[in-house]
């Protein structure tokens, strides 16, 4: 049940365009499936589908999709994929992220924005992948690991404690806050449930603080992507002429011209302090998918900012034992060993952690999990198979429609051909299709599964 208040609220806003917005929310809820070009090419994937896909016109790899349950299926298993509104991936398009660069996602659970991005900067970028909710960041660090991302640090820490740590070092940094939740009133009832006028302020307060910390943590020249999935002003257009306002450095910019074609221009409300029309916003009945509000602002390369707390790990490093140990198990196991990362611990955890200074607390996940330490070995890490998986030495390539790849994702120990043994024994990967699916152990003809009991099939 939409509230009335609320209503009353987006006829006001949107005049003669009301009829059709309030059409738009009858009907059902659109979702986009982006594929994960870290792992396949949407050429490689699209055949794999059980069902049909229409391409997105604003964003590249990403199409609209039914709302099928895809969790069973091999390629969703193998990372291939992403489920996703198709106006949340707006947002990182919007900025339109550039190979190699340093990102920082504020509130990313459950991850799409952040696997978007981790995609989208590439393996020289690097990305800090932030979720104040301890609850839900093993939720974020499973889609990182789903995806193969290798350039990704998960932390969960407030926004201000990040802005003390890292400073103004990061060439965009993504705001995408909590809100009211208006734009996901047709997908979750429990969103209009919990709506209120009295929320909208709470959230733009909070809002406000995080875009305070936000913009301690840009770089000069840095972009700034502030987004939210609500409608309201307080929590959109108001919350960012304040910002401006106090902000004097910072600019707001044109956004992508794909996006900027679906979407509606920022709304210039009574006493605005400046032209707001560059904001943007994504309505259901203009383009298919749910409710989303981005603007897009520029730091002033000339701006002086505060350097960063730390320039090196906080984290231990192994002692000289254990990495010369990870280096061989390293070597051993793929053909080429990554340069740019550094090995570091955490509780009796190793992780390959990329070029990136790392707090000593709030930290989930400080890279790839290469593994743990088990009486003088390394027992590797799903993580570290499917980040690596393609340049593992053992390789196990398994073709849609091969009957063991369904046996594995059941935990099963599968069968192998002699041109499969011909690595030998040892510590292999499971493709599926090309993409990394899952890790194992070649012994006698046989791969010893190590898919996680978590993530399999059941029956």
């Amino acid at each position: 049940m939409i509230p009335e208040k609320f209503t009353n609220r987006m006829r006001e806003m949107l005049g003669a365009d009301f009829v059709a917005f309030e059409a738009a929310l009858e009907a059902p809820a659109i979702r986009a499936l982006r594929v994960n070009t870290i792992k396949t090419s949407s050429e490689k994937l699209i055949p794999l589908l059980p069902f049909a896909v229409k391409p997105l016109p604003f964003a590249p790899d990403t199409y609209y999709a039914p709302e099928d349950k895809v969790g069973a299926l091999p390629a969703h298993h193998a990372g291939m994929f992403y489920m996703q509104d198709p106006s949340a991936v707006c947002t990182v398009c919007a900025a339109i992220p550039q190979k190699g660069i340093r990102a920082i996602d504020l509130c990313a659970a459950p991850g799409g924005k952040s696997t978007q991005l981790a995609a989208a900067i590439g393996d020289t970028g690097v990305l800090v992948s932030n979720e104040y909710v301890a609850g839900r960041c093993r939720i974020l660090q499973g889609n990182v690991e789903r995806i193969g991302a290798k350039n990704t640090v998960v932390t969960n820490l407030s926004t201000d404690a990040l802005a003390s740590f890292y400073g103004a070092c990061f060439d965009l940094v993504v705001a995408d806050v909590p809100c009211s939740g208006e734009g996901m009133f047709r997908k979750y009832e429990v969103a209009s449930e919990e709506w209120s006028e009295e929320n909208v302020e709470m959230c733009a307060a909070r809002q406000r603080d995080i875009l305070e910390n936000a913009a301690a943590l840009v770089a000069p020249g840095g972009r700034l992507l502030y987004s939210t999935c609500t409608f309201s002003l307080e929590e959109n257009e108001q919350n960012i002429d304040a910002f401006l306002s106090a902000h004097s450095d910072f600019s707001l910019i044109p956004v992508s011209p794909a996006i900027a074609a679906v979407t509606a221009d920022g709304i210039n409300f009574d006493g605005a302090a400046r032209d707001l029309s560059l904001c943007r916003r994504f309505y259901p009945h203009i383009s298919p998918g749910e409710g989303q509000f981005v603007a897009l602002l520029q730091k002033s390369a000339d701006t002086v900012c505060k350097k960063a707390a730390k320039t090196q790990n906080s984290l231990p490093s192994p002692d000289a034992k254990t990495l010369a140990l990870a280096r061989g198990f390293l070597t051993e196991t793929l053909e080429q060993v990554p340069e740019d990362v550094t090995v570091t611990l955490l509780r009796d955890t190793l992780w390959l952690t990329p070029d990136l200074p790392v707090p000593s607390r709030g930290v989930f996940a400080p890279g790839v999990c290469l593994g743990t330490l088990q009486k003088g070995r390394i027992e590797p890490h799903h993580q570290f198979a499917s980040a690596h998986g393609k340049s593992y030495r053992r390789r196990v390539e398994l073709s849609n429609g091969d009957p063991r790849v369904l046996a594995y994702l059941r935990g099963e120990e599968i069968p192998l051909t002699e041109n499969e043994c011909a690595c030998g024994n040892g510590y292999a990967v499971v493709l599926y299709e090309g993409a990394p699916l899952g890790g194992g152990k070649i012994v006698s003809g046989r791969l010893k599964n190590h898919y996680p009991k978590g993530l399999r099939n059941r029956g």
